[in-house]
């Protein structure tokens, strides 16, 4: 395959020098009194001051990205948390002042009216949201907050096990439960729950922290909870709670009997009387586990050939992202846990980090990963930096659906056609599993944060409530009462991003609308996709996935009828 490179430019620089380097707030206020107290007269001046602004923004955010990707990839070297530190206590609080200035000189300008409404309306809705939130007081309980945060990745990224005389982070171990002998797997998964317990106390302090911190924060600016707040922070104009418990019923309805079906097929396969937690991932004996790839050097290089299949362009931006070393895919003693796709805004190439270990899970997260790095490629030539801020609900249906797209083309990965069919089916298991889950994670959400003061023990038993609610009761989980009750501390949104996972379930919806479009008309499919993901956030969420050519909808009747069609599939490649 020849290498095609995806071209991407980075934008010069017009009102910062280019030498210039983020280091103290000394050395970035002048820049922000400037902007601050400039006059501006007409359209075209608000126009210059917003793209001098947006400058500003791309070069302190790719600053900041740095500095986050060096600690995640080093948990262990003192520098790299040093640099994140001093970030967040340091320059973040006392930008925070000056942006809420500058939204305010913004939605005082009488040009305001004359700018673009078709291009201009979310992000204006988003500043004039922001700047209702903004509350002095609360600059500096965000920034603990956002130190507070990292600490979880630094307890995660210590837990390892040790078997046969090797050191084996969590996400490495896991790939033993794929293992045919079930003694192995027991083994294993026994070793793996004593290790999340020895944290679970720390892990509960932590949170604890998080919940004291966040609630204040919502206070400060007028919320009787958290939940309310975080809702207008995160900017969800287009759904309501109420929308979301819409979406836990419909899921507990349609998608739960689904889930329920796969776990029983795959209890017969295994030939097993009861299903224990260590059997969820196994194959039957004589089936080997999927090993797709052994380096992540190898990983990379399947990845770009499957995505060529899809089209130059795809396969384009991965090849340009590892000539820039924007990859960091293998699995190690000191990196944080988890995998992102980090947007860099001014250079405009992305960054992957992932912790394969050689899995089929491994491909999908790097599937899922490459989608948004498509986004950013295609939202990079948008004019300001704050129209490439897209919400979370079109930025994993990027992933989501790449991940949909990409599976016919899995044979890069897996030459024998009974191993691409096994992989195939795991995806679209893996996609059923995981809306309960989703549901799961974002009712315990709700609970959490209308319920502050709530005891430990008190949030040990609402989430085993939640998660019964969602689960298929096939799987027998006695002796590990007391891991599954502490089960939730292995989701690292909750740590890290309060209340960003119910745009999982909304993009997952939208990313079987979209493979079931795929299915209908290929072409049309990935051009609706890539027009879509091009607008960034200068349309609402509605009208981009009307772009993409599916409807903004998580309603029972819609769950309903998606549920139809993967179980179709499901039917088509043999399952019962």
């Amino acid at each position: 395959m020849r290498e095609v490179f995806t071209k991407i430019e980075k934008k010069p620089r017009t009102f910062l020098h280019e030498d210039f380097k983020v280091t103290t707030w000394d050395a970035l206020q002048p820049y922000f009194e400037g902007l601050k107290g400039r006059e501006i007269n007409n359209k075209e001046e608000l126009i210059k001051w917003l793209d001098n602004i947006s400058e500003l923004e791309a070069v302190i955010s790719e600053d900041a990205c740095w500095r986050q990707i060096n600690m995640t990839c080093d948990t262990t070297n003192p520098a790299y948390e040093e640099a994140f530190t001093y970030f967040c206590m340091e320059i973040e609080p006392k930008m925070k002042p000056y942006f809420f200035d500058l939204n305010n000189k913004l939605l005082a300008s009488p040009y305001i009216k004359e700018l673009d409404k078709n291009v201009f309306f979310p992000y204006l809705r988003s500043v004039e949201n922001s700047v209702k939130l903004y509350r002095e007081e609360n600059v500096a309980i965000q920034a603990d907050l956002s130190l507070l945060a990292q600490q979880y990745g630094v307890i995660s990224g210590k837990m390892t096990i040790t078997h046969d005389g090797k050191e084996y982070t969590l996400q490495q171990a896991a790939r033993f439960l794929q293992n045919p002998d079930r003694k192995l797997r027991e083994e294993i998964f026994n070793k793996i729950a004593e290790r999340r317990l020895q944290d679970k106390d720390a892990l509960n302090d932590l949170f604890n922290k998080l919940l004291e911190k966040r609630q204040q924060v919502a206070k400060n600016a007028g919320f009787d909870n958290y939940r309310d707040y975080k809702f207008r922070e995160l900017g969800r104009f287009d759904y309501t709670p109420e929308d979301c418990f819409a979406f836990h019923n419909a899921v507990r309805e349609h998608i739960v009997p689904l889930h329920k079906m796969l776990v029983e097929n795959r209890r017969k396969r295994l030939g097993l009387d009861v299903m224990r937690p260590w059997d969820g991932d196994a194959e039957p004996v004589g089936v080997q586990p999927l090993h797709p790839f052994e380096t992540g050097k190898e990983l990379s290089d399947k990845a770009i050939s499957v995505f060529n299949r899809l089209g130059s362009y795809f396969s384009g931006c991965l090849n340009t992202m590892v000539s820039m070393n924007r990859m960091d895919l293998e699995s190690r003693i000191g990196k944080a846990p988890g995998g992102y796709n980090c947007p860099l805004a001014e250079t405009g190439v992305p960054f992957i980090f992932m912790n394969a270990a050689g899995t089929i899970g491994d491909v999908i997260t790097m599937m899922h990963e490459g989608g948004h790095a498509v986004h950013s490629f295609l939202s990079h030539p948008l004019e300001l930096s704050s129209f490439k801020e897209y919400p979370m609900e079109i930025a994993e249906l990027a992933s989501m659906s790449m991940e949909l797209f990409s599976m016919e083309h899995w044979d890069i990965f897996f030459k024998d056609e009974s191993e691409l069919h096994r992989a195939q089916l795991e995806e679209l298991e893996r996609i059923i599993s995981v809306l309960p889950w989703i549901a799961t994670i974002d009712k315990y959400q709700h609970w959490l944060y209308t319920h502050p003061g709530h005891t430990n023990e008190e949030r040990s038993t609402e989430w085993l409530k939640i998660l019964n609610e969602f689960s298929t009761g096939i799987t027998d989980w006695s002796g590990f009462e007391e891991y599954r009750a502490n089960f939730w501390q292995k989701q690292l949104h909750l740590y890290e991003v309060p209340f960003y996972y119910i745009e999982y379930g909304i993009a997952q919806l939208g990313a079987i609308a979209m493979w079931r479009q795929y299915r209908g008309n290929k072409e049309q499919a990935l051009e609706n996709y890539k027009s879509a993901l091009s607008l960034g956030y200068t349309k609402t969420l509605k009208e981009l996935y009307a772009t993409a050519g599916i409807k903004f909808d998580f309603s029972p009747a819609y769950v309903a009828e998606l549920g139809t069609f993967v179980k179709e599939r499901l039917v088509e490649m043999g399952l019962k």
